[in-house]
């Protein structure tokens, strides 16, 4: 039998009670502690899960049972806390986005390639069953020549949510806005679906909200690698918030993706189970998918991915989706903010 797999957490935020829940949930793994800046949040997270509120990141890092550390920092603060869990020998997983520069991302990889460890960043939207059907889809060519692939993140964020902390907002430790901080899923489904980014051409835009540095309302055109062309639409600015869209057109089918359900489901050459599966994926969106509210959002897609790096370890193998697949919607994300920046389109390597 598989040994149960310690996780120690780094940074108590918001996100890392999900990771906490989650981890009730994975089979042959255990919260086993946390560590904090704020060592009061430690102990808070430590005390509600029954893990350890270690009082630094070095004493949580020596500490045998734990196999994994999850990183649950601000964006901008993902590197450090990760090459030094590589570096003691710990697999690691990163919540979203891997980092806020390809460099600080390439970091993160060498130093885990380097060190023998896995890397994983979190992407939970991609183990979403509807999800993974539009991938099947994808990857078996019922979409025919694909046109295009639309990402639309119509969400609201109010002005007391960027003033509760103060990295939030900022291009040190938030990376950017909507983009970066929310839309970033979305960017990631749409490239895992689509295939590579190759130019993007963007305007950004601070509209609604005070006292932040970065882009609240985002508008970026796309040309993929295959040809086909799309678009993202990113903003915090739109009350009361949507659930966020990806719709993927081809030239034998098309299909609406809207957080977990599946809006349209329709191909030239409609079998039974696609009948089956336009009915049954209708409605299966259970939280409000972040749209109002970061919080108002499930933790059980958090539980498949965690598994997935818990299989991974146990067979020897990369992760679903590894540092090279975080460091890509990075990639076109920086490329958006160039292109906004310069007013001319940007190639994304």
């Amino acid at each position: 039998m598989n040994k149960s797999l310690g996780v120690g957490i780094v940074g108590c935020g918001m996100i890392s009670s999900f990771h906490c829940r989650a981890l009730e949930e994975v089979e042959g793994a255990r919260f086993v502690g946390c560590c904090s800046s704020r060592q009061s949040s430690a102990e808070e997270l430590a005390g509600k899960f029954g893990g350890v509120a270690f009082d630094s990141l070095e004493a949580l890092l020596v500490d045998p049972t734990i196999d994994i550390v999850s990183i649950c920092t601000p964006s901008g603060a993902h590197m450090e806390p990760a090459i030094a869990a590589a570096r003691a020998g710990k697999h690691v997983i990163v919540e979203k986005p891997l980092e806020i520069t390809t460099e600080r991302c390439d970091a993160i990889i060498e130093a885990c390639q380097e060190n023998g460890v896995l890397l994983a960043t979190v992407f939970p939207s991609r183990f979403h069953q509807a999800s993974q059907l539009l991938k099947h889809a994808v990857d078996e060519g019922k979409f025919g020549r694909l046109t295009l692939g639309d990402a639309y993140v119509k969400w609201f964020r109010t002005q007391e949510y960027y003033d509760s902390g103060n990295w939030r907002g900022t291009w040190k430790l938030d990376g950017g806005g909507a983009l970066m901080n929310q839309a970033i899923h979305s960017v990631d489904l749409l490239t895992w679906l689509m295939g590579p980014v190759s130019q993007v051409t963007a305007n950004v835009a601070t509209l609604a909200h005070d006292r932040i540095e970065v882009e609240d309302v985002a508008t970026a055109s796309l040309r993929f690698a295959n040809g086909a062309l799309g678009v993202i639409v990113a903003t915090t600015a739109s009350f009361p918030g949507s659930l966020k869209r990806i719709e993927i057109s081809g030239s034998k089918g098309s299909a609406i993706l809207e957080e977990e359900d599946l809006k349209l489901w329709s191909f030239a050459e409609m079998t039974e189970e696609d009948k089956a599966i336009a009915n049954s994926f209708a409605n299966r969106t259970s939280s409000g998918g972040g749209a109002a509210d970061p919080k108002a959002i499930s933790h059980a897609a958090h539980a498949l991915q965690i598994q997935d790096l818990v299989n991974a370890i146990h067979q020897n193998c990369n992760p679903s989706v590894d540092g090279a697949e975080g460091r890509r919607s990075v990639e076109i994300i920086r490329a958006i903010y160039e292109s906004a920046r310069s007013g001319k389109p940007v190639t994304v390597s």
